[in-house]
């Protein structure tokens, strides 16, 4: 029997994908026969796998990397953290200099986006030990309700249930296009506009105050914020809205577009280099507020559109499918133990 020890302080900040991923991960793999997955065991295991960076576990390397694989998981590197949290310069550099390092010293990595694979060994890590395995979300937990179940989730949140509604996930943080969201929600007053989530890092969030501002100062009247939703609330979010809607600047495989798979919901996103390699023809995708504009009212007017990526949606979500992704796991971690066999 194989026993993988997964560490993580994830759940120490809740509403950040980070959680969510691990969350999916451990679930998924704890169903891989003759495997045993414990989690935050101060204990030598065959594979002992980090979600997380905490200065605890660097310090724990030596202790575990006699007699374990370290695998690391990548959900972010300085350029992505950049424009998510506003850090003291000083502390910023040291810490991107410890985030690499901590990278560096583990013997294998895993990367959501095979787009980082060129961004690490760019910081001088070998490629050979870098292994890209998506992200995954079960369709336990996500899935399209009835017509029905819709509209009673409407009544709920006293959304009309003639109103076509665009949904966006995610912190509240400049490089999520909060403000552009706005904005566009302002030209189209006869389109609903949802945001599940907040600035979980509080005033750390980069635009912190200038979102707060905007968000407190003149909102349009169909522009909501929920705030931060507990995860298993969020499968009724995702069917409330006719699209899933992602101004982002930057991501890496963001949990909420496969959430949003798995209800179908068409997904529209801004035109990014990362999506290409794993998105594929699943989504459409723009760069400015006009052409946002444009697409969201041909998904609400254009019924074969609409059709056509609510298909792409749910062909996305075929993709990524459980047993093809646990399947990927399973090949890693036989791949880990082969490899601490033989001396690594």
């Amino acid at each position: 029997m194989v026993t993988v020890n997964i560490m993580s302080g994830a759940d120490k900040i809740k509403g950040q994908g980070v959680l969510s991923a691990h969350d999916e991960q451990v679930n998924l793999v704890k169903e891989i026969k003759d495997f045993n997955i414990e989690e935050n065991k101060i204990e030598r295991c065959d594979i002992t796998h980090f979600h997380t960076v905490n200065l605890e576990y660097f310090l724990l390397l030596p202790f575990l990397k006699n007699k374990s694989t370290t695998v690391g998981y990548v959900h972010f590197v300085p350029e992505t953290l950049e424009n998510s949290l506003h850090l003291f310069k000083p502390f910023k550099q040291i810490f991107y200099k410890y985030l690499i390092k901590f990278y560096s010293s583990m013997d294998k990595l895993v990367v959501v986006n095979p787009y980082f694979i060129d961004i690490l060994n760019n910081y001088g890590i070998e490629k050979n030990k870098i292994k890209y395995i998506p992200n995954f979300v079960s369709s336990d937990n996500f899935y399209k309700k009835s017509n029905k179940e819709k509209e009673e989730l409407r009544d709920m949140f006293d959304i009309p249930k003639d109103k076509f509604v665009v949904l966006s996930v995610g912190q509240l943080q400049k490089r999520k296009g909060v403000l552009e969201l706005i904005e566009l929600a302002r030209s189209m007053p006869d389109i609903e506009f949802l945001w599940a989530g907040a600035a979980v890092f509080g005033k750390m969030s980069e635009g912190y105050e200038e979102i707060k501002e905007a968000i407190s100062n003149n909102l349009p009247n169909n522009v909501h914020f929920l705030g931060l939703i507990n995860r298993n609330r969020m499968n009724d979010i995702y069917n409330l809205a006719d699209i899933m809607f992602l101004p982002s600047y930057e991501e890496l495989f963001p949990m909420c577009i496969l959430e949003a798979m798995c209800v179908n919901l068409p997904i529209l996103t801004r035109d990014l280099d990362i999506y290409n390699g794993i998105l594929f023809d699943f989504y459409t995708c723009a760069d400015n507020n006009d052409e946002f504009k444009k697409l969201i009212l041909k998904l609400r007017d254009d019924k074969d559109f609409y059709d056509k990526m609510s298909k792409k949606s749910r062909d996305g979500n075929r993709y990524y499918s459980k047993d093809s992704v646990k399947h990927m796991w399973e090949e890693f971690y036989k791949e880990c133990v082969r490899g601490n066999n033989n001396g690594k």
